[in-house]
């Protein structure tokens, strides 16, 4: 979906349209949650900003603070389109989805059709990236936004992009490729032409060898319609830096409070317990533990992560804090796969 969030609010409020219009929290550390593109033209501000940064930039476009309730219903309406022309469709996210074509005889048409019908039915555009696998296509739907359809095969896109930086491969974060960078590789070809010991050298064995692959834009990830859920979580940033250590434990308790309740109205349950503190030089922490049985019980998840916070005991003041619960199934949490680690920082 394009510039969903702004997109829902500039729905309801069609005045608005053609003004820079930002989506963001109205705290001291709140960070933008999208833009419309006018704002985006005008000031570069983009999704993640700090947004007091968006504000000095742009201090006469329209702010608004998200109403994610309207973004949910406008996402439930989207998907139901998709389930309607297609028979597979991963939800990613509410403004996001991957569909399998492959049965289809003509794919653009359908697209075509699923694109025409939500913005007749909701005021709203999407861009639509067809290709050979999941990750060309995500990339791909970026070519012509907004309100764009793109079909880019993988040999093509092997020529378009060769020159690009790594980064434009999801899953390779800044830490990434700076690392690729003081390797001497700038660009996509350079990673698919390097020694492939030295970049398992350099990243380790499996890194070393996703790498070139995901340059080379393989993927053989399969559409799922429905995606296993691995955890839940619930956590909250300070305007203010958190020095009190009774502070903190309240607020974990009331973290954990919130998150069994949105474990049990999903009904989860899981096995391992762990809190995550980013102090205030942005130092990010996690502890967990794994419990001999599954649960969604705050009278179990809140002693737990409270006395992971206290074996912790955090040196500095605080900036944020989260409690998560993985390992649903009754099965210990699998470790993460690289592609997942690749983003971080």
């Amino acid at each position: 979906m394009d510039a969903f969030y702004a997109s829902v609010e500039l729905r309801r409020r069609p005045e608005l349209r053609g003004k820079p219009v930002v989506v963001c929290g109205s705290g001291p550390r709140a960070v933008v949650t999208t833009a419309s593109y006018e704002a985006r033209r005008m000031a570069g501000i983009h999704s993640a900003m700090p947004a007091a940064v968006a504000r000095r930039r742009l201090p006469d476009a329209v702010y608004l603070t998200p109403d994610f309730p309207a973004y949910r219903e406008a996402s439930a309406r989207v998907m139901e389109i998709l389930r309607a022309n297609v028979e597979t469709v991963e939800v990613v996210g509410l403004d996001e989805a991957y569909l399998d074509l492959s049965d289809l005889f003509s794919p653009k048409a359908t697209m075509r059709r699923i694109a025409t019908e939500i913005r007749a039915d909701l005021g709203l555009t999407c861009s639509v990236g067809i290709s050979e696998n999941r990750l060309l296509a995500k990339i791909v739907s970026e070519l012509g936004k907004p309100a764009g359809l793109v079909v880019l095969s993988r040999a093509e896109a092997l020529e378009r992009f060769a020159g690009e930086p790594p980064g434009l491969v999801p899953g390779i974060g800044p830490k990434t490729v700076l690392k690729l960078e003081r390797m001497d590789i700038g660009t996509l070809a350079d990673l698919r032409a390097h020694d492939p010991a030295a970049l398992e050298r350099a990243f380790g064995p499996r890194l070393g060898r996703w790498l070139p692959a995901r340059a080379r834009f393989e993927d053989a990830t399969p559409i799922a319609v429905e995606r296993e859920t691995k955890s839940q979580s619930a956590e909250t940033t300070f305007d203010v830096d958190v020095a009190d250590r009774g502070k903190m434990a309240r607020h974990v308790a009331s973290l954990a409070e919130e998150l069994c309740r949105r474990l049990r109205s999903r009904e989860l349950a899981g096995r391992t317990i762990g809190i995550k503190v980013r102090l205030d030089d942005w130092t990010n922490v996690s502890r967990s533990q794994t419990l001999d049985e599954p649960t969604n019980d705050p009278d179990v998840v809140t002693p737990t992560a409270l006395a992971l916070l206290q074996a912790y005991s955090p040196p500095r003041p605080v900036r944020l804090l989260g409690v998560r619960v993985a390992g649903f199934n009754d099965e210990p949490e699998a470790v993460a796969d690289p592609q997942l680690q690749l983003g971080v920082g």
